[in-house]
This record gives structure tokens, sequence and C-alpha cells, in this order.
């Protein structure tokens, strides 16, 4: 008996996380001069295609996020005019090799 439930808890398990596309951070970022209404739209459609926002810029027009290649394809297959630039997210050091700063 024991054997069963373990056997059905990891069945259903290992089809859960089969069903969870894998996401990467990436930054994204558009021209200075797109207007708020086309980010506006970008973000509900990267939420919508299952994209999570971890953070909105204020400086620039932009947003960081975790995202599915299907959730990134539809960022840029919004772009026309205002193309979106899509980068990874990564650490940055203002640091020379030495540890001394820049």
């Amino acid at each position: 008996m024991k054997l069963l439930f373990f056997s059905l808890l990891l069945a259903i398990f290992a089809s859960a996380v089969q069903g969870v596309a894998p996401q990467k951070a990436v930054v994204i970022t558009y021209p200075q001069d797109t207007p708020d209404s086309v980010l506006e739209q970008a973000k509900d459609a990267f939420k919508a295609a299952g994209g999570v926002i971890t953070h909105e810029y204020l400086l620039i027009k932009g947003f960081a996020a975790k995202a599915s290649a299907e959730a990134l394809e539809t960022i840029q297959a919004l772009g026309s005019e205002f193309n979106p630039y899509i980068e990874e997210d990564q650490v940055i050091n203002a640091y020379d090799p030495n540890g001394n700063p820049i």
C-alpha cells in the first residue's frame, strides 16, 4: 500500500515538473521614445504568455523578468516600430580583477 501511494505521488510530481517550461532571467528595454501605452501592452502580453516581471525600471523604459522562450517570442513579435532589446540578466561588478574599484 505504501509503495502504491509513493508511486502515485512520484508520478504526479513528475508530470507537474514536465509541464513547467524552463525560465531564464532577462532584462527587456525599449527605446526612450517608446510610448507608455506600447510598454504597458508589452508587459500585459508578456504576463499573459507566462512571464513574471520581477522589477520595473523608472529611469529607463523596461523591466526585469523571468521568462520562458514562449514569453520572449511574444515580446519580440509585438515589436514593429519600437523593438525591444532583450538580454540575459547578469551581475556586473565595478572592480578590476585585483578587486580594486574602477
